[in-house]
């Protein structure tokens, strides 16, 4: 069972597919959020698929495919949590996670456009497992009791400025992470019961070449793990985005060129699916001419 929101920017339609078919969730929700999953929204879908209440959505591969939670109140990171990602950075691997925050507003579609920052140099791609939470998790006991707290995964582009987030952000990242778009998402979000966190592949591709190919076996903190050791230090509400780290094979290990413009990117995860978003310079409005504010008295 894949969770979706099929349809145009801010107007996305609640959907899953199931057995080849793609049925419309707007019987049951607006939308695919934090609140739905809080209320059991993933078991109600299922009640619905067997109940067969649900009505086709037609034609969903000419709809634009939009992250699969929508407007996630915090978007949280992992750094270098895979030993050989860790190395290419020139690092030794962590004995504890490092954690860095997105902007909510970087969370977008898998293949809305990946704009490139007017002055960024170094554009890296990250593919990395997402973790949904489905409830809040505070202080939690021990790591068996954190994988009733998560709804499911999902797939993340942990887009980076590598010069802003290394050099300009004096060790705390967020500046190399919070660009317009450096999250695409998706493109669904696969119920936790569903699949395997700790034996998953992730695979990355530019402009068709291979970079990243690894499985999330390899990651130094596992996601029981992870959503524990985050609840020691804040509440983990419904709907937030943990991307959990990413493995070797970017652009800052210095042996594949930095995004440009007209680039393409895919990243994918066995059971979630692919994304695929161009790389294009971000149009950035031009300023006022001086001399033309309008000063046309308004009327009181």
């Amino acid at each position: 069972m894949h969770l979706l929101r099929l349809g145009p920017l801010g107007h996305e339609i609640p959907a899953v597919a199931e057995a080849g078919a793609t049925y419309d969730l707007r019987s049951l929700t607006a939308d695919v959020d934090g609140a739905f999953l809080a209320a059991d929204g993933v078991a109600r879908v299922r009640e619905a698929l067997v109940a067969g209440t649900l009505p086709v959505l037609q034609h969903p591969e000419r709809l634009r495919r939009g992250a699969p939670v929508a407007r996630p109140a915090a978007v949280i990171c992992i750094g270098q949590n895979y030993a050989a990602h860790a190395a290419e950075s020139g690092a030794e691997p962590p004995s504890t996670p490092i954690v860095f925050l997105k902007h909510p507003n970087t969370v977008v579609g898998p293949d809305d456009t990946l704009p490139v920052p007017p002055g960024a140099e170094r554009l890296d791609w990250e593919v990395e497992l997402g973790v949904v939470i489905g409830r809040a998790a505070s202080y939690l006991a021990s790591p068996e009791e954190a994988l009733a707290h998560v709804a499911g995964y999902t797939a993340v582009d942990d887009v980076s400025e590598r010069s802003w987030q290394l050099d300009e952000s004096l060790g705390q990242w967020s500046k190399g992470k919070c660009g317009p778009g450096f999250a695409p998402t998706g493109p669904a979000l696969v119920p936790a019961d569903e699949l395997d966190a700790g034996d998953l592949r992730l695979r990355s591709w530019v402009n068709g070449e291979p970079r990243q190919d690894s499985t999330t076996a390899d990651m130094i903190f596992d996601v029981a793990y992870l959503v524990w050791h985050l609840s020691q230090y804040m509440t983990l509400e419904p709907g937030d985005l943990i991307c959990t780290g990413t493995p070797q094979g970017v652009a800052l290990s210095g042996r594949f060129p930095y995004l440009r413009d007209g680039d393409v990117v895919e990243v994918e995860i066995a059971g979630v699916g692919r994304q695929r978003h161009v790389v294009a310079d971000a149009v950035v409005p031009a300023a006022p001419a001086v001399g033309t504010l309008d000063r046309t008295p308004v009327a009181r």
